[in-house]
């Protein structure tokens, strides 16, 4: 088996000559006009033990969860320490970003801003606007399209946008990089990672090992309603909506590409769920994945491969429910089980980024675009339409999408007293039934 896979895939090749890195022959130095920055937007994680129920806090906002539950619910984060791994991944990103960017002359400043934890994307912003930016392009450490993993990010911006300014300055236009689920530099990392987690089982096993991809679980109404309301997948025939159909998609890619680099075809694979965190009578996506690995147990199967497509990075919910509860249970079951890493800084997940930039502002600036994507969907819309990934519990103003209105934001806000954007939605973070979740399908 290779030490690293050699990608089928096509390069994600610029919009247009502005795009080639610097240095090479007769090319000019890629151009993000009219962009002035990049702005990764996360969900946040505790640095200590003593942060973990403010955190907690957060994310459960306005919902009346006592202390003493919450701490409850921490103990994945004390057993680590109280550290979520997802601020060191992002930092990380952060730094593979601008070694990419330096690397291909692109001068556009990184920003870095959660919704739960610092540093705070309030914060971020004001910073952003101090340092003269007039218009942003956010990438959010989520792949797919699901409520929690775009619109509420973008209700997350419009609740700064809406407010006043630092003195003196004025907020930036901000829009939102297009879902790079499919993009080369994320599928081939991927990719990668699975075949070397499936190099680490026993030799015995590996030919007959199954895949088994795994993404974050969410209430089965959020995955029906994900994706823009025109998107075939959310034709009432076909469940589980744009979501489904783009891990699907994913996992297709990858399990092909491990066939052909392995010459076992037609290994079976299978999308599964983790992470569930609602009230036991909300129906969310099933299988989970200690139940799949016991029904493959169950199956005779030799081995297998867990490959979290659903996440950017190895935090805290891959960390806890995949390297401690599902290889617990694959241990218990005596089924050989490894986990492929998440894509992470990997350096092509960092230039995929870059490309998307340059291609979303090519095309502000009229420049002919020919979107990088792989799969059977294509490349997802550059502009969330009005009534993509609706919020259920309750519609709220969403920025860096089609019919925003920050003026109008700001009034229907004022009209609900000043309630803060995200704590309308109830999907992210811990109930009476569940763990917290730390970024539904995202880094």
């Amino acid at each position: 088996m290779p030490d690293a896979f050699p990608t089928p895939f096509p390069s994600a090749a610029g919009p247009d000559d502005a795009t080639a890195p610097s240095g090479d022959a007769g090319s000019a130095r890629p151009d993000a006009s009219p962009y002035d920055a990049l702005l990764l937007l996360s969900f946040g994680g505790p640095e200590g033990p003593e942060d973990v129920v403010p955190f907690l806090e957060n994310v459960t906002a306005g919902r009346g969860i006592p202390r003493e539950r919450l701490a409850e619910v921490g103990k994945h984060y004390f057993m680590f320490g109280g550290v979520s791994p997802i601020n060191a991944q992002n930092k990380a990103l952060i730094a593979a970003l601008e070694d990419d960017f330096r690397a291909h002359g692109l001068d556009l400043p990184v920003y870095w801003g959660n919704r739960n934890w610092a540093p705070y994307l309030a914060d971020t912003m004001r910073e952003i606007a101090a340092s003269g930016a007039r218009r942003v392009i956010t990438v959010a450490t989520s792949a797919y399209a699901s409520y929690s993993g775009c619109r509420q990010y973008r209700e997350d911006l419009a609740g700064v946008l809406a407010t006043d300014p630092p003195e003196g300055l004025a907020w930036p236009e901000v829009d939102k990089l297009r879902h790079y689920f499919n993009h080369p530099g994320f599928v081939g990392p991927m990719v990668d990672n699975t075949l070397a987690a499936l190099a680490e089982l026993p030799e015995e096993v590996r030919d007959g090992a199954h895949l088994v991809f795994t993404t974050h679980s969410i209430p089965t109404a959020y995955a029906d309603s994900s994706g823009a309301p025109d998107d075939p997948a959310r034709d009432t025939h076909t469940p589980g909506g744009a979501y489904l159909a783009q891990h699907r998609d994913v996992a297709e890619l990858v399990a092909g590409a491990v066939a052909e680099a392995t010459g076992v075809a037609d290994r079976p694979w299978q999308l599964v769920f983790q992470s569930r965190s609602g009230a036991p009578h909300v129906p969310w996506l099933e299988p989970d994945i200690c139940d799949h690995l016991e029904e493959l147990h169950g199956r005779g199967v030799p081995g297998v491969v867990m490959v979290p497509i659903g996440f950017v990075s190895d935090h805290m919910e891959v960390k806890y429910d995949l390297d401690t509860e599902a290889r617990a249970k694959a241990a218990e079951l005596g089924l050989p089980a490894s986990r492929a890493a998440t894509v992470g800084a990997d350096p092509r997940f960092a230039a995929a980024i870059r490309e998307l930039v340059l291609e979303r502002a090519a095309a502000l600036r009229g420049r002919p675009v020919a979107p990088c994507a792989l799969g059977r969907l294509g490349a997802h819309h550059d502009v969330c339409p009005v009534g993509c990934c609706p919020n259920l519990r309750g519609e709220l103003p969403a920025a860096a999408g089609a019919g925003w209105d920050r003026a109008a934001a700001r009034r229907r806000l004022a009209a609900q007293g000043g309630q803060e954007q995200g704590q309308a939605q109830g999907q992210d973070g811990p109930d009476a039934s569940g763990a917290a979740g730390e970024g539904k399908a995202q880094a």
